[in-house]
């Protein structure tokens, strides 16, 4: 297990290192610059502001000096907020969009699981049906027309649910539905798959034969093996869905993360958009890892070929 551990954080030190390296020179290769304007600065504006950031020097200093604030937990200095650091705007975007992400997460796995379950076990009869047409439905509709149709419905009609912001629990509903739909339905359909797979297996049919009781059968021996899959998605969704989703988040005014990566990639302010990206590739990261240990608890057999 040290050797497998070892291996894991050489390989994720190498990905983070490769992640800040091409982030760094892909922003810095994009024409312009954080402090072009509709309307042109002076140049001697311009020239100021450029040695007041360390930009005129050559890419290869900048680039070691990011480095070294990075080592040393600093992302740098806003281009486009007066002194605001790039560490101020992730305390500021990270809440809303992990609390959101963690509801949406809740919501997917609590109907998510039952659903695929259910329809696995009611194979060919109407639940089954049911759940197959609304996880089909909700992977053919995006966010954005999800989220849209919910506002329409919920918000302008019904006048049921708030239409932004994340001030109560009712705040939540809305945009964790159109966060988590595609998510629901792939989730539904990913258990429904593995449990019948893990149903026609031999080892269910041995124990069958030997008389354990259904209920044993279905949810210790095939529900057990059927949640790798699920574990193997689930894990980097939750990086993914806890650093929030630009199109849900502008839909619903939320202020958090996608917001913020969107606001830096329009206003060009580099290490914003390179902090936000190193956050998101770190979380995938520890995500990856933390499924890499979740398969040796549901299957032993994994654990022990480690």
């Amino acid at each position: 297990m040290t050797r497998f551990l070892a291996d894991r954080l050489i390989s994720i030190i190498l990905t983070m290192a490769a992640v800040i390296t091409i982030t760094f020179f892909m922003m810095h290769s994009v024409p312009g610059g954080p402090f072009a304007r509709d309307k042109e600065a002076p140049p001697e504006v311009i020239r100021a502001l450029e040695a007041k950031y360390h930009l005129d020097e050559p890419l290869y200093a900048q680039y070691a000096r990011y480095v070294r604030g990075l080592l040393a937990g600093d992302l740098g200095p806003s281009f486009q907020k007066i002194g605001v650091s790039v560490n101020d705007v992730i305390k500021q975007s990270i809440p809303p969009s992990f609390r959101l992400g963690c509801v949406t997460i809740f919501f997917v796995l609590l109907l998510g699981i039952p659903a695929g379950i259910l329809s696995a076990a009611r194979r060919d009869y109407m639940p089954d049906y049911v759940i197959r047409f609304l996880s089909t439905l909700g992977q053919t509709i995006p966010s954005f027309v999800l989220a849209t149709l919910l506002l329409y419905i919920f918000s302008t009609k019904l006048r049921v649910l708030p239409t932004f912001g994340l001030k109560t629990w009712k705040h939540y509903v809305l945009p964790g539905i159109a966060l988590g739909g595609y998510s629901l339905s792939f989730v539904t359909r990913l258990v429904r798959s593995s449990m019948l797979e893990a149903l026609g297996q031999d080892y269910i049919r041995t124990a069958r034969a030997k008389g354990v009781p259904e209920f044993q059968v279905f949810f210790k021996h095939a529900l057990r093996n059927s949640l790798i899959p699920v574990v193997t998605y689930v894990g980097p969704l939750i990086a993914t869905i806890v650093t929030g989703s630009f199109v849900v988040e502008r839909v619903f005014a939320i202020p958090g993360m996608g917001k913020f990566f969107v606001d830096s990639i329009t206003n060009r302010d580099y290490t914003v958009l390179m902090g936000l990206t190193i956050l998101d590739a770190a979380l995938l990261c520890a995500a990856v890892l933390a499924v890499d240990m979740l398969y040796g608890l549901i299957d032993p057999r994994i654990k022990s070929e480690r």
